[in-house]
């Protein structure tokens, strides 16, 4: 499980101009992490716009990404709905053999009640071949895992080592680093609070401006990690307005605008998502060139 500690980053889906993906991009971008020490990566997650694609290009887009890493970086694959079943059946018929883990996000739009998000994460556990990390969103679910559940998961199923905290409440993160077991894995799923939850215990961060920026933004992470807390915050507060800015019009729509100006990739989203505003890609780009 060491091999998810520091910085993981959830990849984009470069498109071209006709909205078809860019499988250069897509190369450069990988590369891009590699080369500038992020820790793992992250395929078909919501910040790859998984919802939009097609089944054959999420195959493409999975099979890109394990010919361009070529065993370099442990990898992570995003598997979640509010289908139980569906997700089983997902699970059981997908290639892993490239792939460390699997990233589930909890149910959204049913808004299961606690009981049903820990039995709905038992029966994936109960025939997942991989380790499983859980996810929760609540902003893009609708429904908040209570630290307990997560506890109660993490303390019932040996396969599941780690969750994505992602509500941005410092309280909330607090309390499962305070209860959880030895060994299992909080990461930070919110880029504004991952140095703070890695300097309480986190385990690191699955990150969003961590592709825009990875060596900078890794390094801070392994700093933190080292409990090196000055020279962490410091990265910190020089990023922050980046981190401000790429979720202001949502995401991936700033991270993408952010990799466009770097020259890794275009902006292009697919709807019902759309391009970063004038207003913002200036923000963007006058960051960049006084960072």
């Amino acid at each position: 499980m060491t091999q998810f500690y520091g910085t993981g980053v959830a990849l984009v889906t470069p498109f071209k101009a006709d909205k078809s993906v860019d499988f250069e991009a897509l190369e450069r971008l990988v590369n891009f992490q590699i080369d500038n020490g992020i820790d793992y990566l992250v395929v078909m997650g919501t910040t790859g716009e998984a919802a939009t694609l097609s089944k054959q290009e999420k195959q493409q887009v999975i099979t890109t990404v394990v010919d361009v890493n070529k065993g370099r970086l442990p990898l992570v694959i995003g598997i979640g709905g509010n289908d139980t079943h569906s997700v089983i059946e997902e699970i059981k018929q997908a290639d892993l053999s490239a792939f460390d883990a699997i990233l589930s996000v909890s149910p959204y739009y049913n808004k299961p009640s606690q009981e049903g998000i820990y039995q709905h994460f038992k029966a994936i556990a109960e025939v997942s071949p991989k380790p499983l990390i859980i996810y929760n969103v609540p902003s893009r679910t609708g429904a908040n895992m209570l630290p307990e559940t997560v506890i109660r998961l993490a303390s019932d199923c040996s396969n599941i080592i780690g969750v994505k905290e992602a509500t941005g409440c410092m309280t909330q993160a607090l309390k499962l680093l305070q209860n959880k077991p030895e060994n299992f894995l909080v990461l930070s799923g919110d880029d504004m609070v991952a140095l703070p939850m890695v300097l309480t215990g986190g385990a690191g961060v699955i990150s969003v401006i961590g592709q825009g920026i990875p060596s900078d933004f890794s390094k801070m992470i392994k700093l933190a990690l080292d409990g090196k807390t000055k020279e962490a915050s410091a990265i910190h507060f020089k990023l922050m307005d980046s981190i401000e800015y790429i979720f202001e019009e949502g995401n991936p729509t700033g991270i993408k605008a952010f990799l466009n100006k770097r020259g890794i990739c275009e902006q292009y989203v697919r709807l019902p998502l759309v391009e970063a505003s004038f207003e913002l890609q200036e923000k963007i780009s006058n960051f960049i060139d006084s960072y």
